[in-house]
C-alpha cells in the first residue's frame, strides 16, 4: 500500500493569495510587510507550551505582527484569518495531481499545521476526501515536530520503503521528512532557495508530482 502524504497550506491551497485577500480591508497595501511580520510571530507562538490552538495561534500573530508595522487592530479584525478560513483557495493544479495519484493506486493523507474544524473547512473545497488527516490539533504539536510523521506512522502502519511527503515547505515539512527518514518531494512555489538535494524530488509545479512518484521504487 503506497502512501502519499501532503502538507496542506502552501502546498494544496493557496495560503499567501487566501491570507493577501483577507487582511486587504484590514490593512490595505500594507499586507506584504504584516505577513512577513506573521511568519516570525507564528513559529514563535508554534513552538509555546502548553498547545496552543491554531486558531488563537492564528488571530495572535496577526495581532502582533500589525502592531509591528505600525497597525492596531481590535480582537474581531485580529480574528479575520480564522473566520474566512473557507477563503482560501485550492491550487489550480492540484486536482489534476490528485486524480492522478489516485489512478495510480496511490492512498493521499494530509499532514497540517492546522485545527480540526478549521480543516474540514478546507476538506470541503476539494473534489474527494482524503484517506487520514492528521492535524496539530490531534497530536497537540506544530511541525517541524516530528509528531505528524510519528501519528501518521502509527495510524497508517505504513512502511517507510511505501510513504513518500510532498510539501512546499522546507522548514516545516522537507528537512523533517529528512530527519524523519522517509522520501519527500520538494513542490518549491515559493522559490526559497534551500539545498534541493535535502528532497528526494524537487519540482515546481503540482503538474510534476505525479511523474516524481512513479520514478519512486516502493517495497
Amino acid at each position: 500500500m503506497r502512501w502519499v502524504t501532503f502538507d496542506c497550506f502552501g502546498t494544496l491551497v493557496d495560503w499567501h493569495a487566501g491570507f493577501a485577500a483577507i487582511l486587504k480591508p484590514i490593512v490595505g497595501n500594507r499586507g506584504p510587510e504584516v505577513m512577513r511580520a506573521y511568519h516570525r510571530f507564528e513559529r514563535l507562538l508554534e513552538l509555546e507550551t502548553p498547545h496552543l490552538p491554531y486558531k488563537d495561534v492564528l488571530a495572535t500573530s496577526l495581532f502582533r505582527a500589525a502592531g509591528e508595522v505600525g497597525i492596531q487592530l481590535s480582537e474581531s479584525q485580529a480574528r479575520a484569518l480564522p473566520q474566512r478560513w473557507a477563503t482560501l483557495p485550492v491550487f489550480e493544479d492540484v486536482e489534476p495531481m490528485l486524480a492522478g495519484l489516485r489512478a495510480m493506486g496511490c492512498h493521499l493523507a494530509v499532514l497540517t499545521n492546522c485545527d480540526d474544524d478549521l480543516f474540514e473547512q478546507t476538506e470541503r473545497s476539494f473534489e474527494f476526501p482524503f484517506d487520514l488527516v492528521v492535524t496539530a490539533e490531534r497530536v497537540r504539536d506544530y511541525k517541524p515536530s516530528l509528531s505528524h510523521f510519528r501519528y501518521f506512522a502509527r495510524s497508517s502502519g505504513v512502511k517507510d520503503s511505501d510513504w513518500i511527503h510532498v510539501a512546499c515547505s522546507w522548514y516545516h515539512d522537507i528537512a523533517p521528512a529528512r530527519t524523519f527518514g522517509i522520501k519527500s518531494i520538494w513542490l518549491d512555489r515559493d522559490h526559497t532557495g534551500e539545498d534541493p538535494a535535502t528532497a528526494s524530488a524537487h519540482v515546481q509545479s503540482a503538474s510534476q508530482v505525479c511523474e516524481a512518484v512513479k520514478k519512486w521504487k516502493p517495497s
